[in-house]
């Protein structure tokens, strides 16, 4: 190989190179130029794996009903597609974050994403429930991987204040994705074959178009310079906004409010995937006359619902307190709730439509406000915060158990609303309670400049990314 070729090649994958060290890379200073791509590029993935969530709630009915299933076995997919969350977020995905940092758990999440949609395959041959759920546990993987980093980036990639803004933007095109999901599996999937076998072929295609297009935007991101975020950065972030003096120097085990945002995000995501994987049932049940069609529809239509609520919250946190939105939608989510219970008919499907829509912010709100002022403990708290997810894989056989009990899903709504009280303490510390509000409104009112060259020359960043002298006017 001519020494040209070879030192081309060299000079390729240095710049690709995953491995990323420990230095200060001024996140938090970039402009609104700089993030604009890297930005776009994750929230690509928000899409995936909402698009992957509506998706298993519709398919959590249909195989009820295509292979003959009882509404406890069904939850098997739940426990399976959350289950695999904190094996990701606590263990394997964690480690990979902190070793190389986000790009290569980008990578790594994908590819795992992409093997478990081409297991779709021989499940759908061999009509195996056990297959479709062991598909779902490698795919539940690589969801828990983008997540464990893609929500952390999110909130930490640019100017403090506007973390919410950003991780609940970026969830609400997570929620277009669930709304696609039900709307494929009602018109596509069941259109002419409806509940029977023959359905799980288009089953099968879709999952194989997903693989493709997931390996695609592996080899992307691979590809794309994009900036990196250390826990060095972080650390100056808590320093600066001397959140640090409380929390940030403290050892890991020792940062309580982290801890009680993950047993929020438990008690809330088993909650809410207990609501959407039941919906269909709910809906079947408490209104007469409606199909199995018919009520993906409707949760087609809920979740358009909790969609709105993500663009709307989005928009409140631009002039309220996140911390204030997340009390108030949460409040929402409680009140509704209990009325499902007592209500059928299209007053009940009212009340879940606007149980959905005050869900929407609850989730994202608790990751950015959880990891706030931890400092260098940010990547792997966000870790744990995700973590939470494994909610989803416990509360949904309980309030299946509990349906089936007493062959009504609408008194089994009770289950969740337990679980939503439970949570609701996190709502009340943090908005209450001086030591878990001031290191959020610290950090929040921050306006982190990054540090700049006094001669005007530009400087050059981690991941081909350069900052030249820019005005104030320019940052987000």
């Amino acid at each position: 190989m001519p020494q040209e070729q070879k030192t081309s090649k060299n000079k390729f994958f240095k710049r690709h190179s995953l491995k990323v060290g420990d230095r200060i890379t001024d996140a938090a200073g970039l402009t609104l130029r700089e993030t604009i791509f890297p930005l776009f590029l994750v929230t690509i993935l928000y899409f995936l794996w909402g698009f992957a969530y509506g998706l298993l709630d519709t398919l959590n009915k249909h195989f009820q009903n295509t292979l003959g299933i009882t509404r406890t076995r069904s939850s098997g997919l739940q426990a399976a597609y959350f289950g695999a969350y904190p094996l990701a977020s606590l263990g394997y995905a964690n480690w990979v974050l902190r070793k190389f940092g986000y790009r290569a758990t980008f990578i790594l999440g994908l590819t795992l994403y992409g093997i478990g949609a081409l297991m779709m395959w021989p499940a759908g041959l061999k009509r195996s429930f056990g297959g479709f759920c062991g598909a779902t546990f490698i795919i539940g993987s690589g969801l828990g991987t983008l997540e464990t980093a893609a929500n952390p980036y999110m909130a930490v990639t640019g100017p403090p204040r506007y973390a919410e803004l950003r991780i609940n933007l970026a969830q609400a095109v997570q929620a277009v994705g669930t709304v696609v999901g039900p709307v494929l599996g009602s018109y596509v999937f069941f259109k002419e074959t409806g509940d029977s076998v023959d359905s799980l072929k288009t089953v099968q295609w879709v999952y194989l178009a997903i693989a493709i297009f997931v390996f695609c935007l592996a080899v992307i991101f691979y590809l794309a310079a994009i900036p990196e975020v250390t826990d060095a950065d972080m650390a100056q972030q808590a320093e600066m906004t001397h959140v640090g003096d409380q929390d940030g120097d403290r050892s890991f085990w020792k940062q309580y409010r982290l801890f009680h945002a993950t047993f929020a995000q438990f008690c809330y995501v088993g909650a809410q995937v207990a609501i959407a994987g039941y919906f269909i049932n709910y809906v079947t049940e408490t209104r007469p006359g409606t199909t199995s069609s018919l009520g993906a529809k409707f949760l087609a239509i809920a979740q358009g619902c909790f969609t709105v609520g993500r663009f709307t919250g989005s928009i409140l946190m631009r002039f309220v307190k996140p911390r204030i939105v997340f009390l108030i939608y949460l409040s929402g989510v409680l009140a509704f709730t209990c009325a499902s219970i007592t209500q059928s008919g299209n007053t009940g499907l009212a009340m879940l439509n606007m149980a959905l829509f005050f869900e929407s912010v609850c989730f994202p709100t608790i990751v950015a406000l959880g990891i706030r002022g931890i400092g260098r403990h940010t990547k792997r708290g966000a870790g744990w915060i995700v973590g939470g997810v494994v909610g989803g894989a416990c509360v949904p056989p309980i309030l299946a158990r509990v349906a089936d009990a007493r062959n009504s899903t609408a008194f089994a709504m009770i289950i969740p609303v337990i679980f939503f009280i439970l949570a609701y303490s996190y709502a009340l510390a943090v908005n209450f309670v001086p030591s878990y509000r001031d290191p959020a409104d610290k950090v929040g009112e921050a306006d982190l400049m990054a540090p700049r060259a006094d001669d005007g020359a530009s400087s050059q960043k981690e991941g081909s990314f350069e900052k030249g002298s820019t005005s104030e006017k320019e940052r987000v």
